[in-house]
C-alpha cells in the first residue's frame, strides 16, 4: 500500500538536531516521520543572530550528499530554505515589556521561551499558509535544560498547533537523550556532525533558572493573545494583529499584552 505523502515543515536551525531531522524527512528513516512530498526548511530571525550563511551553507551540502545517494529516486522530496522574521513578535512577546513581565512569573528570564514561542508561531502561520501537515521540531532530552525544550513547552506548543489544524512533535527527543547517537545519526548520512551550523544568537547560553512552572505560566498568560494574533494573521486583520503586541511604550498603563 502506497503511503500519502506529507508536505513537511522543520524549524531549522543549521544545528545537528534540525540537520538529522531534514535527513530523516528526506529518506524516511523514522517511524514517526511521514514519507514526505515536500520539506521547508524554516529559518527563523529572531534580530539577534550573527554568521547568517551558516545554516543555508550546511543545508546545501547536506541536500547534495542525500540527493547523491538516492540518484535514481524519482520522488525524491523537493527541499525549500525558507527565512521568517520573529523579531518584531519575539519583541512584543518579551522585550518590549521585561520589566513587567519578570515580575509576574517569579522574577525569571524568559527570553528563551519567548523566542521559541515566537518561532513556532511563525511556523504555524507559514504551515498554514502552504499546506504543510506538519511541523517537526529537533528537541533532544538531552537539551532539557533548555526551558523551552521542556516538556510544558512542548504540550502546550502541540496544543496551539492543533487547535489550528497544524500536527507539531519532537520526534527525536526521547531518541536524541545522548550526544553520541546524534552523531552516529549524522555519519551514518554522511553529514557533518561536528561544529556549529547554527547562526549564533546574542541569548544562547543565558542564564535562567526558571522551571516548568513559570514556563507553564508564562505560556498560558501569552497563549491566548498568541491564538487572537494568528486568527488575525490569517483573516489579514493587520490592524489587529499589530494591536496584539503594541511597543513597550505604548503599554505602559497596561495590565495585559492584549
Amino acid at each position: 500500500m502506497t503511503m500519502e505523502k506529507k508536505d513537511i515543515a522543520i524549524l531549522y536551525s543549521g544545528g545537528r538536531d534540525s540537520l538529522s531531522l531534514y535527513a530523516l524527512s528526506m529518506t524516511g528513516r523514522h517511524k514517526d516521520i511521514p514519507m514526505a512530498r515536500s520539506i521547508h526548511c524554516l529559518h527563523m530571525l529572531n534580530g539577534m543572530g550573527r554568521f547568517h550563511d551558516f545554516p543555508k551553507r550546511r543545508l546545501d551540502v547536506a541536500k547534495k550528499i542525500l540527493e547523491g545517494q538516492v540518484p535514481q529516486r524519482e520522488d525524491c522530496p523537493s527541499t525549500h530554505y525558507v527565512e521568517l522574521d520573529c523579531g518584531r513578535l519575539f519583541q512584543g512577546l518579551w522585550l518590549d515589556t521585561y520589566e513587567a513581565l519578570m515580575p509576574r512569573f517569579g522574577g525569571k528570564n524568559l527570553v528563551c521561551v519567548a523566542c521559541k514561542l515566537a518561532m513556532h508561531t511563525k511556523a504555524i502561520i507559514y504551515s498554514i499558509t502552504n499546506y504543510c501537515s506538519i511541523i517537526l521540531a529537533g528537541y533532544a532530552k538531552r537539551q532539557s535544560f533548555y526551558p523551552e525544550q521542556t516538556y510544558v513547552f512542548m504540550e502546550k506548543i502541540v496544543e496551539v498547533s492543533a487547535h489550528f489544524g497544524v500536527t507539531t512533535s519532537f520526534p527525536l527527543y526521547e531518541d536524541f537523550s545522548d550526544e553520541d547517537i546524534t552523531r552516529h545519526l549524522l555519519e551514518d548520512f554522511g553529514l557533518p556532525s561536528t561544529g556549529g551550523g547554527e547562526r549564533k544568537c546574542l541569548f544562547c547560553q543565558t542564564l535562567t533558572t526558571a522551571t516548568e512552572k513559570e514556563i507553564g505560566q508564562y505560556l498560558d498568560y501569552m497563549i491566548p493573545t498568541i491564538k487572537k494574533y494568528i486568527d488575525h494573521v490569517l483573516s489579514g486583520q493587520i490592524k489587529k494583529a499589530a494591536e496584539c503586541f503594541p511597543p513597550g511604550n505604548k503599554c505602559l498603563t497596561q495590565k495585559s499584552p492584549a
